[in-house]
């Protein structure tokens, strides 16, 4: 039911529910146009202030879980986490080339089962923000868009386009259809409560010139004539048409105003973290900052945000875009990778959820104000006619703390944080003071246990053209407009001849290739000479190899590679890869250009074309059986059998002794693996600093380490036994060394100061003055089925460091360690409070007190 038909008898509506049921008839017979309305109640509207669901104005928080990035007997517990850490509504993108594999095919199976996953949302009494674009970027191979599509003649991606928008009209119609048949939308009953067509076009429209124009305004219109019943919204689209909301989408969303006064402020992504590049350190954006950027969405009149992500998960088989994005799309997220939430910060941002809830009325309904409280300090308070009062205390200087005067008070502002006040008295949140523990998990390795022994088989694949080739050119081809991304691979081969009295003394000759990207091994005579590869910043490379040559007749073979296609940015479609140039220097007559020469070309790997890795090519006679399997030689694909690791932690798959490659457990594609080095100095810092603005740069770990070490495999891949691990090495390893790692949380640590806030929000009753606060407390929890087995650090005082690294400050209660051993020794959780009988004496007045912990937990 959209804002076009619906806006005055909806506003009315709220109005009637806010003044009392005895109103509504009289308002009935008042305005016939309500009756459409009350017909509607069960749908969703807005208003300046908030969407309006079933006549009600909401506050939500929104989690993204991308459906295909876990697997199904993941959905329902990913769900139930994200809503027992505060989410009212799930988000995802819907991934047009996973589901019309090629025109009008469609795939809705396993990780694809759109419907199914709607329904775990359902099932679980949580809303669905359904973003269908079906442009999606994320990261995403080809930003979602199928490749298919780019060789329909004449046609160009995301702009006035005929061929594009009858195929995208078509997806998104199918997309919408299948929704309405499940009865999803709320108009219909369902939980479906926003769609989204199209995505971040905003950055891109100008590139386009008056097509862009054109395109955004017939892709909302297109939108709104589904008549889903509920609001569409476009992000970062600066110029929506009409009864189409723009939405933000950023690190920071406070200052973001929508085109017009009569929408919502809705923040559809809030990046908790960043995605990963291989051969870079990984990002990490801290919870304190995260929680930040949330309050001050809220305090300046937020109404709808959506973490994008809340679970990133995996980036499975060739599903990985960017290019050069990693398998894992961790995203550092409050539930990772693997299914585990984070902490701190699923639990930090969960008792924020808590506490924006607690305001949620005087948001929704209040007058706001915004006070001075210095000179980078400011209050924004909300009053209602109830009268309510609720504030956000901010103080955005990224240095200094602050002691602030709010109605006569005093209140301690950390640099860069906001305090949440329900009653305008009371501080029930400080962003920057996180109360919960923080859990340490670490990849405890179990050896890859081989069911049978001569448990090993391999396949060597050729070198080269490995069957008849699919044509021969004077001239280098496009690497991706040949292999319309069926495959990573396309070999190029060509022979040259060297003259018999090669070689003269003192000639060095150097292979060069250069190349669009993404990646390159280079063979000479059947042995492999060199790789080289583009990153993430910048997918061209050149590269210089010395060789040696033989007299008489050379062969070259290069196998050019792409590590996912690119995924945004504007005619991004057009973008291409493979090699540009060869040619060899240093030789006697100069320097031999074999960019002409005769190149034979070959499509894919002949274990792909055979489907070495499909679990009923197991006996396949192309497989040879091996005892021992060959170490450290390239393009070869290994089998074994293994067994299920034990217990039920999540699996990841150590390939650090491998080179390159691609990875299967029976049949299920976990993807690219490549543990690739980030540079030692590329940007890390020994510690992090949440004040200040984040961005990418900051915050960084990993630097000299592989940007991934481990790959995801979900335990609902493996059988009770007989299950099949197939590697596909590219460069050469040592599969000897291959290990499955459990996901394990060891240790838990807290650190808690006296001034953070102490109030608990399950039971907290604003009615109720809390002129005695209680003493702030550690609580310390291992996960279900482990104890607190030993404490490797306890001190009251002035500690300072960070987990696992804490230290004693010049102020520290000499009993700290047994008033915790004593409380939390052997049991799953405990409770101290720094008010603890046990800490007696205050060991020196006038400081804060601090208490800092760390125990081991098994």
């Amino acid at each position: 039911y959209t804002r076009r038909h619906a806006s005055a008898p909806a506003s009315a509506l709220a109005m009637a529910a806010v003044a009392g049921p005895r109103l509504l008839p009289w308002l009935l017979l008042l305005h016939p146009l309500l009756v459409v309305a009350a017909a509607a109640a069960s749908g969703v509207t807005y208003d300046h202030r908030s969407l309006v669901i079933s006549g009600r104005r909401r506050l939500l928080i929104s989690a993204s879980i991308h459906y295909p990035r876990s697997v199904p007997a993941m959905w329902p517990k990913l769900v139930a986490e994200a809503k027992d850490g505060g989410a009212d509504c799930i988000e995802t993108y819907v991934f047009w080339n996973g589901h019309e594999t090629a025109p009008g095919k469609y795939y809705f199976e396993d990780r694809f089962d759109l419907v199914q996953f709607a329904r775990v949302v359902k099932d679980a009494g949580l809303y669905l923000m359904l973003r269908i674009g079906p442009f999606v970027a994320a990261e995403w191979n080809f930003g979602g868009v199928p490749a298919w599509l780019h060789y329909i003649p004449g046609t160009v991606f995301r702009t006035n386009n005929e061929p594009f928008k009858s195929h995208m009209k078509s997806f998104t119609t199918k997309i919408v259809d299948m929704m309405k048949k499940e009865r999803f939308f709320a108009s219909q009953g369902g939980h479906i409560i926003l769609a989204q067509i199209e995505n971040e076009y905003g950055y891109y429209q100008q590139a386009y010139g008056a097509g862009g124009k054109a395109y955004a305004m017939w892709a909302g219109s297109m939108a709104l004539a589904q008549n889903t019943g509920v609001p569409w919204i476009m992000c970062q689209q600066y110029d929506v048409p009409d009864h189409v909301i723009n939405t933000c989408n950023s690190f920071y969303c406070d200052q973001f105003k929508p085109n017009l006064p009569t929408q919502p402020k809705i923040w559809t992504e809030n990046w908790p973290g960043w995605f990963q590049t291989f051969g870079e350190s990984n990002p990490h954006r801290p919870p304190e900052d995260v929680a930040f950027s949330v309050a001050r969405f809220f305090g300046k009149g937020g109404s709808v945000q959506n973490y994008y992500v809340y679970h990133g998960g995996t980036n499975f088989d060739r599903t990985a875009g960017g290019p050069f994005i990693t398998t894992s799309y961790d995203y550092d997220a409050p539930i990772d990778e693997y299914g585990l939430k984070r902490f701190p910060k699923w639990a930090h941002l969960k008792e924020l959820h808590k506490s924006i809830k607690l305001c949620e009325h005087s948001l929704l309904f209040g007058n706001s104000t915004l006070l001075s409280l210095g000179p980078q300090q400011e209050a924004d308070v909300y009053t209602d006619h109830s009268g309510g009062c609720v504030a956000f205390l901010a103080n955005i200087d990224s240095e200094k703390d602050k002691v602030v005067t709010f109605r006569n008070r005093q209140y301690d502002l950390p640099a860069w944080s906001v305090s949440i006040l329900p009653d305008c008295k009371n501080v029930v949140f400080n962003t920057a003071k996180v109360r919960s523990q923080t859990l340490m998990v670490d990849m405890v390795p179990e050896t890859l246990q081989a069911s049978k022994p001569d448990q090993w088989s391999i396949f060597t694949e050729r070198i080269g053209i490995w069957d008849k080739n699919d044509f021969v050119r004077n001239e280098f081809v496009d690497h991706i407009n040949t292999t319309k991304d069926s495959t990573d691979y396309l070999w190029h081969t060509t022979s040259f001849d060297v003259d018999r009295n090669y070689p003269a003394s003192g000639n060095h000759p150097i292979l060069n290739i250069g190349s669009k990207g993404h990646a390159v091994h280079a063979f000479l005579n059947n042995m492999l000479i060199g790789s080289a590869y583009g990153n993430g910043s910048e997918s061209s490379f050149s590269v210089q190899m010395p060789i040696n040559l033989k007299a008489g007749k050379n062969e070259i073979a290069l196998l050019s590679m792409t590590v996912g296609l690119k995924s945004a940015g504007p005619y991004y479609e057009w973008v291409g890869a493979g090699l540009t140039s060869v040619n060899i220097s240093g030789m006697q007559n100069g320097t031999m250009d074999l960019s002409s020469n005769n190149w034979a070309y070959k499509i894919g790997l002949e274990g792909e074309h055979y489907r070495l890795f499909k679990p009923d090519q197991g006996n396949n006679q192309r497989w040879r059986p091996q005892s021992e399997p060959p170490k450290h030689q390239p393009l070869t694909w290994y089998k074994v059998n293994v067994d299920v690791p034990q217990g039920d932690d999540p699996v990841g798959l150590d390939m650090q002794s491998m080179g390159k490659g691609l990875v299967w457990l029976n049949g299920n594609a976990i993807g690219r693996y490549w543990p690739r080095t980030s540079p030692t100095d590329d940007r890390c810092t020994p510690s992090c600093d949440y004040r200040g603005k984040f961005s990418p740069n900051k915050c960084r770990a990993g630097c000299g380490k592989p940007t991934q070490r481990w790959y995801h495999v979900p335990r609902s891949w493996f059988h009770p036994s007989g299950n099949t691990l197939v590697v596909f090495e590219e460069q050469g390893g040592d599969p000897t060394k291959i290990t499955f790692s459990r996901r394990v949380a060891t240790s838990v640590c807290s650190f808690v100061s006296e001034n953070y806030p102490s109030i608990d929000l399950e039971s907290w009753d604003k009615s109720i003055s809390d002129e005695n606060p209680l003493a702030a407390k550690v609580q310390l929890s291992c996960p279900k089925g482990k104890n607190i087995s030993s404490i490797k650090f306890a001190s009251f005082g002035d500690p300072s460091g960070t987990c696992r690294s804490y230290q004693q400050g010049s102020c520290h209660h000499p009993d700290s360690l047994s008033v915790v051993e004593k409380a939390c020794l052997n049991i799953n959780s405990c409770t101290v409070s720094l008010s603890d009988e046990g800490f007696g004496e205050d060991p020196c007045p006038g400081v804060t007190k601090t208490l800092a912990i760390e125990a081991d937990c098994s």
